[in-house]
């Protein structure tokens, strides 16, 4: 079961190395996210993050057009983060 709390981990991880439209990270390296397939489809159906398919392997990164609502999620789940996401 996918839950809010790993959604926001990795949308997290991805801000804090502020992987925002082209600048992506590659999905191996969020290997120890149980779901992580499933949670990038569904945060890629909300438009959150954006999917980059390439030779080798596959990139994700948040998408800035959503960056005020992405933050507000992992602020309400992550509360101790609260004022920490660029």
């Amino acid at each position: 079961m996918l839950t809010n709390l790993e959604k926001a981990q990795i949308m997290f991880k991805l801000a804090r190395k502020e992987n925002w439209g082209n600048c992506y990270d590659r999905t191996e390296h969020f290997k120890r996210f149980q779901n992580l397939q499933e949670t990038i489809k569904e945060l890629a159906k909300k438009e959150w993050i954006i999917i980059h398919s390439k030779p080798k392997f596959t990139g994700i990164s948040l998408n800035t057009l959503f960056k005020k609502e992405i933050i507000k999620f992992i602020e309400e789940e992550m509360p101790n983060l609260k004022d920490s996401i660029i």
